[in-house]
C-alpha cells in the first residue's frame, strides 16, 4: 500500500515539475481518458472494500473504459457533435456513486470495529 502511495506522489511532483504542453486538440482526449481511469481506480478500491476485487477484471476495465472514452470523443469530433459530453456524465456519475459506496463501507466498517472493541 505505501509503495503505491509513494509512486502516486513522486508522480504528481514529477508532473507538476515537468513542462509537457498539451496541444488544444487533444485536451478532450486527455480530460476523458483520466476521467475515466479515475472511475477504474475508484472503482477498484470499491471492489477491495467489498472483498471481489480481481486483477484482470480491473487490469481490462482500465484500458477498456479509457479507449471507449477516447473513442467516443474522437466520434464525436468528426460527426460534429459534443459526444465527450456523454463520457464527461457516464464517468461523472460513476464516479460519485462509487465514491458513495466507499464512504457506507468505510463508515460500516468503523462502526463494526467500534463495536467489537465495546
Amino acid at each position: 500500500m505505501w509503495l503505491s502511495v509513494l509512486g502516486l506522489i513522486i508522480g504528481v511532483f514529477l508532473g507538476f515539475m515537468s513542462d509537457i504542453r498539451i496541444p488544444s486538440e487533444y485536451q478532450n482526449y486527455l480530460s476523458i481518458a483520466i476521467l475515466a481511469s479515475l472511475d477504474t481506480i475508484i472503482g477498484g478500491i470499491r471492489a477491495h472494500l467489498q472483498h471481489i476485487y480481481d486483477e484482470l477484471v480491473f487490469v481490462s476495465g482500465f484500458f477498456f473504459n479509457i479507449i471507449l472514452a477516447a473513442s467516443l470523443a474522437f466520434l464525436g469530433v468528426h460527426l460534429g457533435v459534443d459526444l465527450y459530453l456523454a463520457a464527461v456524465f457516464a464517468f461523472g456519475v460513476r464516479l460519485f456513486q462509487n465514491i458513495a459506496v466507499i464512504r457506507r463501507l468505510l463508515i460500516s466498517n468503523y462502526q463494526a470495529r467500534k463495536i467489537s472493541k465495546d
